[in-house]
This record gives C-alpha cells, sequence and structure tokens, in this order.
C-alpha cells in the first residue's frame, strides 16, 4: 500500500517540532531540495520529501520552501512535523469508547467532543489511540504507526471514524479515501446568514503563512493540496446558519478553513476567530445570550453525522448515521428560541 494514501487521510495539526536540521557544507552544488534531502533522511522517498514540502513542513532558514528549491552553500534546513520525535510510544489506556458497530474487519466510533484522535503537541495520553491499544490487540500500524487509524477528526469535532483491524481492511479503505468514494457529511453552524441555499467551496489548502495553527486557502496550484466542500444550508436563524457539509477530500481543517475563507466561520471556533461575536447586535442582552451559547456549546460547532463506505470484505456499501451530540443540540435549541422572540433580519 502506498503509505501517503494514509498520510492524506490522516492530515495533521497543532504546533510544528523539528525531526531533522542540516546545515548545508561549503563546496555544496546547487541541488534541489527534495534530490539532496533522499541521501540524507533515512528511509525517505523523493515523493514523501515533496508531500513534506508541499504541507508547508520543510524549511530553508526559517522559511517554507517547494520541493523545486535549491539547496545552496550555508543554507540551514529543518523539517517540521506535527508531531514530537517521541510521539509513536502508545500507553495502552482504559478509555471508554462509544462503539456504534463492530466486525472482524473493523469498527465504527462515535468520538466524544474534546478527545484527541492521537498523540500529539500537548496531548500524549488520554487519546483514541491509547484507547485502542488497551480495547484491541494486533491493530494494524499506518504509516505513522498509529494503530488501526484510516482518518480522524479534530479534537473539539464530535462524531463518526472507521477504524481498521486488519491490513487487508486498512489498504482497503484508505484506497477509498483516497479515491473520494467515502461518503462524509457533516452538521456545522456558522456565523452570518449564508446567502445561497447550497454551494461548493473549492481551493487549495496548506498551512496559513503567518499563523502554523490555521489553515488557509491558496490559488497558486503548487501550495497546498485541492479540496472540495459541498455546502447545504438547513436551518436559518439569521446571526447563524445550520449547514450541512459533504467533503469530497479531507483534508486538516477543511470545513472550518473553508467556510471562514467565504466568510463564514464555524460558531464558537476559536482557532478561526469563530469564538467573537461576528454578526448580530451591540445589545448587552444579545451578548449575554450568545457567550451562554457558548457556554452550552463550548468548541467549535461541528459535528461529523455521516461515514459510508465500501465494506472490504463483503463489497457491501455501509452507511452509519449519528444524531447531534447533547451540546449542540441545546446551542440550536437556544438559537431556536432566540428567533422565536427577536427580529434577526440583518441590512444589505
Amino acid at each position: 500500500m502506498n503509505n501517503n494514501n494514509i498520510e492524506e487521510n490522516l492530515d495533521l495539526e497543532d504546533e510544528l517540532f523539528e525531526h531533522y536540521r542540516f546545515e548545508v557544507p561549503k563546496g555544496q552544488a546547487f541541488l534541489r531540495i527534495d534530490k539532496y534531502l533522499m541521501y540524507l533522511i533515512p528511509n525517505a522517498t523523493r515523493n514523501k520529501i515533496q508531500n513534506a514540502a508541499t504541507d508547508g513542513n520543510i524549511f530553508v532558514n526559517d522559511i517554507p520552501v517547494k520541493s523545486n528549491y535549491k539547496v545552496k552553500p550555508f543554507d540551514v534546513i529543518t523539517i517540521m512535523l506535527s508531531h514530537p520525535p517521541f510521539e509513536n510510544h502508545i500507553l495502552p489506556e482504559d478509555i471508554p469508547l462509544n462503539i456504534v458497530y463492530e466486525d472482524d474487519a473493523l469498527l465504527l466510533i462515535n468520538k466524544e467532543p474534546g478527545m484527541v484522535v492521537h498523540p500529539g503537541h500537548g496531548n500524549y495520553t488520554g487519546t483514541l489511540v491509547n484507547a485502542l491499544a488497551h480495547h484491541f490487540d494486533n491493530l494494524p500500524m499506518n504509516s505513522s504507526e498509529r494503530p488501526g487509524l484510516v482518518h480522524r477528526i479534530d479534537k473539539d469535532t464530535s462524531g463518526l471514524l472507521v477504524v481498521a483491524k486488519t491490513e487487508a481492511a486498512m489498504t482497503h479503505l484508505a484506497k477509498q479515501f483516497e479515491a473520494k468514494t467515502t461518503e462524509r457529511e457533516y452538521i456545522a453552524l456558522v456565523w452570518g446568514n449564508v446567502a445561497a441555499d447550497s454551494g461548493t467551496i473549492e481551493g487549495n489548502l496548506a498551512r496559513h503563512l503567518k499563523d502554523r495553527m490555521q489553515m488557509a486557502v491558496f490559488d497558486d496550484p503548487e501550495i497546498g493540496k485541492p479540496a472540495i466542500t459541498h455546502y447545504k444550508v438547513l436551518e436559518r436563524f439569521g446571526y447563524v446558519t445550520l449547514i450541512s457539509c459533504k467533503l469530497e477530500t479531507g483534508r486538516t481543517h477543511q470545513i472550518r478553513a473553508h467556510m471562514k475563507h467565504i466568510g463564514h466561520p464555524l460558531f464558537n471556533d476559536e482557532r478561526y476567530g469563530g469564538h467573537l461575536i461576528l454578526k448580530g447586535t451591540t445589545f448587552t442582552k444579545y451578548k449575554q445570550f450568545i457567550e451562554n451559547c457558548f457556554k452550552a456549546l463550548p468548541r467549535q460547532a461541528l459535528h461529523a453525522k455521516t461515514l459510508g463506505f465500501v465494506h472490504p470484505n463483503t463489497g457491501e456499501m455501509m452507511r452509519f448515521d449519528t444524531e447531534l451530540p447533547d451540546d449542540f443540540k441545546e446551542c440550536i435549541e437556544k438559537w431556536r428560541n432566540y428567533v422565536k422572540s427577536h427580529n434577526t433580519e440583518e441590512e444589505n
């Protein structure tokens, strides 16, 4: 199996950690950086190095570079990844899992908000991977040495994840994610009154040039990876809108970055500015109402509602659906009650 298949599905987040540092020696002829690093990094392939450059993980003199950058004497090259070098030590932990389906090949988990999927920046215990290591023996390792994982969702996003229990299932599922044949639907509450009842957002995603904790949309086709999000309005509350998002691709923070790009950050998404009051009135009572909504839903308003795929053993198309978690339901109910007694129609 091509390791990049799973690496794409497991696009990482958070702070970058230094894994390699090289200083180009005096007398080095100009050479493309992807070729140069192939001979310095153990088990590296040119394709992996090019993907790292595309993701903005290769720096020369502290500036991200593309794979065609030509190194020169005294350049300082650093490879920065989203997990610390010691991350792969996994401690099994007896953490309850909400398993909605399981057979010999795979299992479906309805992840609670607040649970980190895999160890990483600041979260080396208490993750889904730690729980999987406790509850299951001999799960297959993906290319990042994480047992069973084929894809991931953010810490504060709730909803469905499929976990592979065999090597064959992992390969089969990873190919489906790569081929964009899986069905993935998310429910999101976003700031503002989304003008169109439905639409499509397209734009390459890569790390923000100034804020490495964010992803951003780039027009340059050579920067980042293509990302496509289809959205549909489910319910309007004037100052916020409840939408459904279906993904063709599964990039890091895809929905969060795409919705911010079109001017509708997710409600209470601190990383992308949605934790501020972006629409509405200046009345004190309205500010208190929003603060109450934030307390009810203390995270970004995003839930992985539906997941569909072909079963790797039977060939059957399987589709799983989950209800919104209680915190999300409570926030929506507050908005429904608010619009019953307030005029939220915005001026053009």
